[in-house]
């Protein structure tokens, strides 16, 4: 892991009961991603604190760039130390590193289809490497609750769109919706894609994903795709 570079932040208080877990599990992180290709050079910023965490793991990650990310890891949560040996943290830490893979490539995208095929590629590619079961963003709603928003969507190309709103959720959008339909767009493209090198798992562009969905009816027809002014 020598190019993967740990800087843990203490101004919110310190994660040392928790350091050579969280240290073995990102050196997993970094071992499996290897038997794909070679990991990027990377600065990991590690800080305990609550916001940003999802509480259902006690962590939160997030890639700011091609050669930076950050983790949040809340050591007062009870399901953070499960987190960390369990595998979770491993596999949080392979997602963003495949956004940093992205990044440095066709980019992480700045449309709402752009980011829809990002995250579904790095949670797919997170799990493919891990093994881990699902994470529950993965698979928060069913296909039905997903065609019943078709004419809700923003099109595919729009840059104008409330991120926070269809990721995370708000009263008329449920919690995690981008993330599941990210995923089931990406498993549409897996089913007749074929074997992924390496290459195609970071440089497929999300055009083709699209397509793939919309063939299934996963999305809907293609509106012109034009963003708002």
């Amino acid at each position: 892991m020598h190019n993967w570079h740990l800087h843990w932040l203490r101004a919110t208080g310190n994660l040392d009961a928790q350091q050579a877990g969280i240290q073995a599990a990102i050196a997993q992180a970094h071992t499996l991603l290897s038997t794909q290709l070679p990991p990027p050079p990377l600065d990991i910023l590690i800080q305990p604190a609550r916001p940003g965490t999802i509480p259902e793991i006690g962590i939160g990650g997030r890639a700011w760039h091609a050669r930076l990310v950050s983790l949040t890891i809340d050591p007062a949560n009870p399901n953070t130390a499960a987190t960390i040996a369990n595998g979770t943290l491993t596999r949080e830490m392979l997602h963003e590193a495949h956004h940093t893979l992205r990044m440095a490539g066709p980019g992480y995208g700045r449309t709402f289809g752009e980011a829809l095929v990002s995250e579904g590629l790095a949670c797919h590619f997170a799990h493919t490497l891990s093994q881990m079961p699902p994470a529950p963003w993965e698979g928060a709603i069913d296909r039905p609750a997903i065609l019943q928003r078709h004419d809700r969507l923003p099109p595919m190309a729009a840059t104008g769109y409330d991120h926070a709103r269809w990721f995370f959720g708000t009263a008329d959008i449920p919690r995690w919706f981008g993330y599941t339909l990210g995923c089931a767009i990406v498993q549409t493209w897996r089913d007749t894609a074929g074997p992924l090198s390496a290459e195609r798992w970071i440089t497929v562009p999300a055009t083709e994903i699209i397509a793939a969905a919309r063939a299934t009816g996963l999305l809907p027809p293609d509106r012109a795709d034009i963003a708002p002014a």
